[in-house]
């Protein structure tokens, strides 16, 4: 740096060169304050919109990810340097393609995984692409630990991706993939020294007293019913009522109703094994055998029954079809269904007759749509019930049979 005096007589013999130059500098120093403001608040909405939400694995995985991936695009670099012979801008453009096809496989992968659960063909590529790049790198090395780390490298990198991703599929799933059969936790619980449940110290004492009384009270009945001697019998009873004397102590059995009901639950259980031998459970998605007795014949209808269908008020109306157009006839008709629709939902089977003079049809045409209509499983279901309780046929003269329904109509004895 020149001294002071040099830069005094350059700004004395060129004042306005310094000038400009100081200009210059001034405009460069606000540029700079911009463009660092402008970076600072870019960086600022990356770190809010990508990182912030971000747990501190994920952020971390992902720049491993990208520290492993940048030591494999190097790798790459010197391939296509001494390998394929590649130099100047043909080198930096074509070197790390491998490299963008992995990026570009794992973010496919990502997107299958919010999509389909599951990460596809992208993932095994992702695999595949990283293995060709470990060994085309390591290819060039010139020792065998160079060779060794520029193999770890990529493999890193995809099982730091492999393991965001098993992140994300749990928080999509809400499931592991695998669950292990050997953890700590079950080898504990299996030499007894943890619960699986979380029962409490006091909990877990009162529940294996209370065993031990019921497993003491089924030995000396067994023995005293299995005539043993006199020597083990009375044994037996003195363990019985010593481990009902702790239980009494130490569990409250006394004056705990529900440990009361836990004790002779597990007594009852204990005193009827022998029973499970004869038990034949039906399993839950077998059907119930019913007693399913064909409809009989039904028979002619009673003399007042068929006195009243002789009396029917057919002969009020008209039993002629009637001559509608089509507009006319499908309003009529749409009209119709709502009633029989709500007589339906009511439990009443309407009449031909009742049908005729809430629409104002024909008898002809009210029989002909309830034809078809009571065909229809709710209604035919009607039918059968007012047949099968009472014995009424169905003529389209009678409403079905309801209990509460004050149009009950039954056979005469």
């Amino acid at each position: 740096m020149p001294p002071f005096e040099e830069i005094a007589k350059f700004v004395a013999e060129k004042p306005v060169v310094t000038a400009i130059f100081c200009v210059l500098g001034l405009i460069g120093l606000a540029l700079a304050f911009v463009l660092i403001k402008i970076a600072w608040r870019a960086g600022a909405w990356l770190f809010n919109r990508y990182i912030s939400p971000r747990p501190v694995e994920d952020v971390l995985t992902v720049v491993a990810a990208c520290i492993a991936t940048g030591v494999s695009a190097q790798g790459m670099w010197r391939f296509s340097g001494d390998v394929l012979g590649l130099d100047g801008p043909l080198r930096l453009l074509l070197f790390a393609f491998i490299e963008v096809a992995i990026i570009t496989s794992a973010v496919r992968a990502r997107r299958n995984m919010r999509e389909n659960y599951s990460a596809g063909i992208d993932g095994i590529a992702v695999w595949a692409l990283t293995c060709l790049t470990a060994i085309l790198s390591s290819m060039d090395a010139r020792s065998l630990p160079e060779a060794i780390f520029r193999l770890a490298a990529p493999l890193v990198a995809a099982w730091l991706w492999e393991r965001g991703m098993a992140i994300e599929r749990h928080r999509i799933r809400g499931t592991g993939r695998i669950n292990w059969r050997l953890t700590p936790e079950r080898l504990l619980v299996r030499v007894g020294l943890a619960e699986v449940s979380d029962r409490t110290a006091s909990e877990v004492d009162a529940h294996r007293r209370l065993t031990r009384v019921a497993l003491a009270a089924k030995r000396a009945k067994a023995l005293r019913e299995g005539g043993a001697s006199e020597r083990k019998v009375r044994a037996a009873l003195s363990r019985l009522d010593k481990a009902m004397d702790q239980a009494v102590e130490h569990t409250g059995l006394a004056v705990d109703p529900q440990r009361q009901e836990a004790l002779l639950a597990q007594i009852a259980a204990l005193y009827n094994t022998s029973k499970l031998v004869d038990a034949d459970p039906r399993v839950p998605w077998e059907p119930e055998e019913k007693d399913h007795q064909p409809v009989p014949a039904r028979p002619a209808l009673p003399p007042v029954l068929a006195e009243l269908v002789d009396e029917e008020d057919d002969d009020v109306f008209d039993t002629t079809p009637q001559v509608l157009d089509t507009a006319e006839r499908a309003r009529l008709m749409r009209a119709a269904r709502s009633y029989w629709d709500r007589q339906i939902a009511k439990r009443i089977v309407p009449r031909t007759v009742d049908i005729a003079q809430e629409v104002g049809i024909s008898v002809g045409t009210a029989r002909e749509w309830r034809a078809l209509w009571k065909l229809e499983p709710q209604a035919h279901a009607l039918i059968e019930a007012l047949y099968q309780e009472h014995g009424i046929v169905d003529t389209g003269s009678f409403p079905a049979v309801q209990d509460d329904d004050e149009r009950v109509l039954t056979k005469t004895p």
